[in-house]
């Protein structure tokens, strides 16, 4: 397979990349096993779990995923003072990403989804979460931390994730924001409906389409690009955003800026599970624009890399080598 030398040479460039992940971490947890007979308590299916496994999820799966197209991620997070939290410390470890970040919160418990899945199906997901803001105590250290950070280390991109679990207050975006402007950062945003328009000028924007149409309040019918196109392009312009990025699931993605507006069509593939797409379409989306991917590349690079982790059951980062293979197939090009 012959892969495009631009192609080639942004992901080299990828290697270069240090991202300043800021956001709701969790543990991804998994029940694996097999239905057999339903309940006699209930009309539930009873599973017989096989094996059991837990994985980083929420902004340290970003933080994965930028591992795993080269870029170096330096995750700032809060985790609680429990069981979860240290098995959370060790997966990190394991990973061989850095939690010199990683906050522990004693008011606080780990974020952690549990998912049972039987046959590659999921049958129920159990959350355990605090989503109340942090206080503004944890708050100032944690702003401490990213400013010697950002002060003594070069930083390319920042990258806030929120997933509404507290770790984003708006005292934190907004005294980051103005550091990483006056240092001239790019700023990528995967906002959720409670902080939703709180955020205003970054570089790149990228809800998808429920949290789009939950946080603008905005009536329009997935499928209908025009009134999508007429609604991000307002929004964007209101909140001064340089990129506003919509992904619209099994439809594609939906890219605008100030000189045009473009639909990409998702590939047709087998999905196996959508968990974890949208960390995987932030990561890649980030460092195109780090690297002054043009916009075109950008959206299609990320539309491609959040197609391939579908194929895969449970939230994994994506497959660079695989990326880069299937970027030669599409012939993408600058």
């Amino acid at each position: 397979m012959v892969i495009p030398k631009e192609i080639k040479s942004l992901f080299e460039q990828f290697r270069e990349i240090t991202a300043l992940v800021i956001g709701d971490a969790m543990v991804d947890s998994y029940l694996w096993g097999k239905v057999e007979r339903v309940s006699p308590e209930a009309p539930i299916p009873i599973v017989s779990v096989t094996k059991k496994e837990n994985r980083l999820g929420g902004a340290a799966n970003v933080s994965l995923n930028l591992q795993s197209l080269g870029a170096t991620p330096l995750l700032f997070s809060v985790i609680g003072d429990d069981e979860k939290g240290k098995r959370f410390r060790k997966m990190m470890v394991k990973s061989k990403l850095s939690a010199e970040g990683i906050f522990v919160d004693p008011m606080r418990i780990t974020t952690v989804k549990s998912r049972i899945i039987s046959n590659g199906q999921h049958i129920a997901r159990v959350d355990e979460e605090s989503v109340d803001y942090i206080s503004a105590e944890l708050e100032g250290r944690i702003f401490e931390a990213i400013r010697n950070t950002i002060e003594n280390r070069k930083i390319d991109v920042v990258i806030f994730v929120d997933y509404d679990k507290g770790m984003i207050t708006p005292g934190l975006f907004e005294k980051v924001h103005e550091l990483a402007r006056q240092k001239g950062i790019v700023i990528a945003v995967d906002p959720k409906k409670r902080n939703f328009s709180l955020y205003h000028d970054v570089d790149l924007f990228k809800p998808n389409f429920k949290e789009f149409v939950e946080g603008t309040g905005r009536m329009i019918l997935k499928g209908d690009l025009e009134q999508l196109k007429t609604a991000a392009e307002r929004y964007k312009k209101e909140k001064s955003f340089r990129f506003i990025f919509i992904t619209l699931s099994e439809l594609g993605v939906f890219l605008s800026n100030s000189l045009s507006q473009t639909y990409y069509p998702a590939e047709i593939r087998y999905i196996a599970d959508v968990s974890g797409a949208g960390d995987t379409v932030l990561a890649v989306a980030a460092l195109c624009l780090a690297t002054s991917a043009p916009p075109r590349l950008l959206a299609m690079l990320s539309n491609m890399a959040g197609g391939l982790v579908c194929e895969q059951v449970g939230v994994v980062p994506v497959n660079l080598e695989r990326l880069m293979r299937e970027s030669g197939k599409a012939n993408i090009k600058y």
